[in-house]
């Protein structure tokens, strides 16, 4: 239980006033724990709106450093912060933002042999890469875990994100394997809107904050998609595969893999 402050209960207010998240709602949200893989187009709005909702740990993970070609959608970054760590960009806005915010910076790439490490302090997973062999190691690390996390990926104007959760469908039971080497054009060749970051990274953002609080209906068993070109939203249902090779009912990925790197060479 925490006794919020003054400021808090003003700051929060706006929470607070929601009849389905109230006091008690946002006491879970400053309790919680969330994972940000990737401190990019993704990452950034969803680190900024999960701060400044107060949720009480984000992680922040990312390898890489702001570069000037980011700045066109990673709005958490800014020019000044060009050739500094990801991270430590991050963690700076989202603790000027809402100093209430534990930040734990992690300036990693996620391999198969730290990232079960990584994510098991944590209650909910946002994905915010831009590549399919840690979008798959991800999942199986999530699936095998037992945690809940949101898938996102976008390209040119296209997005797409889902939510799992134990028991629902995970990301192979809808996409088996990663393409082949040289199959998906990059994101230097194919381009993206960088708007288009933003509406994706801020539904992820929305789904930690509706299973933090139990409230609404996540996009569980749901692949959501969109394309701003014509502001159309698609809802395409999708199942648990008992023959999933992770979270079926006889696994045969039993052991987490690094997949050689296939697609985009410029960060999301």
């Amino acid at each position: 239980m925490i006794d919020l402050t003054e400021s808090q209960i003003e700051r929060y207010s706006r929470h607070i006033l929601l009849q389905d998240v109230g006091l008690e709602g946002q006491e879970k949200i400053l309790n919680a724990k969330v994972l940000i893989i990737g401190a990019g187009g993704l990452g950034a709005p969803a680190a900024m709106y999960l701060a400044a909702a107060g949720v009480g740990t984000i992680g922040i993970v990312d390898g890489d450093v702001v570069d000037l070609s980011n700045l066109q959608r990673q709005i958490i970054h800014f020019t000044k912060d060009v050739g500094r760590p990801k991270v430590e960009s991050a963690k700076e806005k989202m603790e000027a933002i809402n100093p209430d915010v534990k930040v734990n910076a992690i300036q990693e790439f996620l391999y198969s042999d730290n990232i079960m490490d990584i994510i098991k302090d944590y209650d909910f997973i946002i994905d915010g890469t831009d590549n399919f062999p840690v979008k798959f190691l991800i999942n199986d690390a999530c699936v095998k875990a037992g945690k809940a996390f949101s898938h996102g990926g976008i390209l040119r104007f296209r997005g797409q994100t889902f939510t799992h959760v134990p028991g629902s469908a995970c990301y192979r039971c809808m996409f088996k394997e990663p393409p082949p080497v040289g199959a998906v054009p990059t994101c230097s060749q194919a381009g993206v809107l960088g708007a288009i970051a933003g509406m994706l990274g801020t539904i992820q953002a929305a789904e930690a904050l509706k299973y933090i609080t139990g409230i609404g209906q996540l996009l569980t068993n749901r692949l959501l998609t969109f394309d701003a070109k014509t502001m159309e939203f698609r809802t395409i249902p999708v199942k648990q595969r008992d023959s999933c090779p992770v979270c079926g009912s006889h696994p045969t990925i039993t052991e987490l893999i690094d997949y050689e790197q296939a697609a985009c060479d410029l960060h999301k």
